[in-house]
């Protein structure tokens, strides 16, 4: 039997303490080999929109599925079937919206625990938008925030976002005029924003900052100027493959000098202690993030396993139709002859 997992069933069973930990013993096996991971394409289709996909597999847990999404007139819709790697068994079909959402806060919050000084306490938050909701509470679960300012273009909707995680947070989170006042001596930046234009200053940074950008995947975006960039002592994404056609910060600030990109690693590496995420309390550490399908396939196997442990979901019998279709279609052909 296969699962049905709604919307529903995602917000009620995942936790974004269980984001973090999957997408973290994930990326461990990433970096161990035992992940594997395809690039994001993407068909366009003809009435501005696209379908998207990507694939993954966590070879040692044995899980392997695919993200696919459509974005058509800014709607967007997220679909991932999750598969039993040793059998090929269609184990669950997650609706992903908040899926998405929470895994991609909780590499930031990975990125955040091993990259961000330990003492770090101030979250500048660019964006108020689907992908912030995350990104403030995954930063929130791996360290002491004392202080969150928040800008985004709409007033009404920054102050609204404010408010409702200053009450869920218990810490102020103040709405801010400028994203140079969100970011004026903050100890992390989060960028999550849809925009093409950078909105974040180098000039505008401290140092010992930790800055995570979600929100540029397509190569004519981003969201940080050059300066910015090249702040940035260390600079790690999710799949370094994936960056070089998607990572509009880095593609842009390294046009100039292709060379750039031997210096840049893979969050993984961080993970596993191949490569120090931070060497001193001054260095500018920034995580690149366009998104990884073994992300999405860790999640919803987590979500999968709550589900069958709470009775959660609706059993689809597609295998068992077929199986029965099938056996009819052989039992006539046998009969026949």
């Amino acid at each position: 039997m296969t699962l049905l997992l709604t919307e529903k069933d995602v917000r009620e069973l995942l936790t974004m303490h269980d984001a973090i930990a999957a997408v973290e013993e994930v990326m461990r096996r990433q970096a161990a080999g035992q992940a594997i991971v395809h690039p994001r394409h993407r068909l366009e289709l003809p009435d501005k929109g696209f379908l998207h996909y990507m694939a993954g597999a966590d070879v040692t847990a044995g899980f392997v599925g695919m993200k696919l999404y459509t974005s058509v007139h800014g709607a967007l819709r997220f679909l991932v079937p999750l598969y039993r790697s040793t059998t090929g068994e269609l184990l669950a079909l997650v609706e992903a919206e908040h899926l998405s959402m929470m895994r991609t806060g909780a590499a930031s919050g990975v990125a955040t625990k091993f990259m961000a000084r330990k003492e770090a306490s101030t979250l500048a938050l660019i964006g108020s938008g689907l992908q912030a909701r995350g990104q403030i509470e995954a930063v929130a679960a791996v360290r002491n925030l004392t202080d969150v300012r928040v800008y985004s273009r709409n007033a009404e909707r920054r102050a609204k976002f404010a408010n409702e995680w200053e009450e869920k947070l218990e810490i102020p989170v103040n709405p801010v005029d400028s994203a140079e006042a969100a970011v004026h001596n903050a100890d992390i930046i989060v960028t999550a924003t849809t925009a093409s234009k950078a909105v974040v200053e180098g000039a505008w940074i401290a140092a010992g900052t930790h800055i995570n950008t979600i929100g540029a995947n397509f190569p004519q975006k981003r969201e940080l100027d050059d300066t910015a960039v090249r702040r940035a002592s260390r600079i790690v994404v999710d799949f370094v493959e994936q960056a070089k056609i998607e990572a509009g910060d880095l593609i842009q600030a390294f046009a100039a000098n292709a060379a750039s990109w031997n210096s840049v690693h893979e969050l993984s590496e961080v993970i596993a202690g191949k490569f120090p995420g931070r060497e001193n309390a001054n260095e500018v550490t920034l995580f690149k993030s366009s998104g990884i399908a073994i992300w999405d396939v860790a999640v919803a196997a987590k979500v999968y396993e709550l589900a069958l442990a709470k009775g959660r979901g609706t059993q689809i019998p597609l295998w068992e139709s077929n199986s029965k279709a099938q056996s009819k279609s052989q039992a006539k052909s046998q009969s026949k002859s």
